[in-house]
């Protein structure tokens, strides 16, 4: 697709993959190339939150397409989205099913992990993905709720589902937490997601040391900008026109950041836990 992104695509919240014009590239690299599965998730059962759109969708078709089998989440709102994954990943020749919900409650975090488990038998990976912003100009423009639901989305709901699926995790199992640039840089305008997202980071490396004598690897991914239905659903235009300010001149796109989930979660990373990758355009982050 075109460089930069187009700032006039912008969407009421939560955003459709499907209204999105240009389409994201989920499975497609800046070479044109296509993903090519070799069996690196061989019959691994994966549970990816948020797996409807964005990042998570394209997470969802390359695992896919690397052999795994895969449950997924959503909102009401985009039953739609998760249909149409679902329907790439059966064409893939793997089994999809979506849980819909809210991840903010506790009881439906548990729900999921069950509905995983009986759906594909088990859990092989899991991708903590999904999140919420609202975009609020200082602390004092954030609501009581607004802070305590962008906190039970991005960080309480990753800790009850990690806890409810380690009773299901073997070793050779992995984690992908979706943590953020905005941890590092401490971006004024989201400071409850921004906060949330430095708790993930915290988290990853605390369940790490955990379990790593388990044989189970817990890592993160803090992506920059990229071109997804959750940015252009809570970005303005001028927003989202800077967010192509970075060093490589661009948002990024979902396979970008996919491609990092999935080295993480198969074999490939089996040396490496309690890290973060930073995919973000060049942006120089000192952890």
């Amino acid at each position: 697709m075109t460089e930069p992104v187009p700032s006039n695509v912008t969407q009421d919240w939560p955003g459709k993959h499907t209204d999105l014009d240009p389409q994201p590239d989920l499975l497609k690299y800046r070479d044109g190339r296509e993903h090519v599965g070799t069996g690196k998730l061989k019959n691994k059962r994966s549970l990816i939150t948020g797996g409807d759109s964005g990042i998570g969708k394209a997470a969802a078709l390359m695992f896919a397409r690397e052999g795994s089998d895969i449950v997924i989440t959503c909102l009401p709102e985009e039953r739609d989205d998760a249909e149409h994954t679902k329907q790439l990943i059966e064409k893939e020749g793997r089994k999809c099913f979506y849980w819909t919900g809210d991840l903010s409650s506790s009881e439906n975090c548990r729900n999921l992990v069950q509905f995983t488990v009986e759906k594909l038998g088990g859990i092989d990976v899991l991708v903590n993905n999904a999140g919420y912003q609202k975009v609020a100009n200082t602390i004092e423009d954030i609501s009581d709720e607004q802070w305590d639901f962008t906190f039970k989305t991005n960080i309480y709901a990753f800790f009850w589902i990690t806890k409810a699926a380690l009773k299901h995790l073997k070793p050779g199992s992995s984690i992908v937490n979706a943590a953020s640039i905005n941890a590092y840089v401490g971006r004024p305008d989201l400071s409850d997601y921004t906060t949330t997202k430095g708790a993930i980071v915290s988290f990853t490396r605390a369940v790490s040391n955990q379990y790593a004598s388990r044989g189970i690897r817990v890592n993160a991914v803090a992506p920059g900008p990229i071109y997804t239905p959750l940015v252009h659903s809570t970005f303005s235009k001028e927003m989202i026109e800077a967010s192509n300010q970075v060093p490589m001149g661009r948002m990024g796109q979902p396979s970008e950041v996919a491609s990092c989930y999935l080295f993480l979660a198969c074999s490939d990373a089996g040396y490496i836990t309690g890290q973060t990758i930073h995919v973000n355009g060049g942006t120089i982050i000192n952890n």
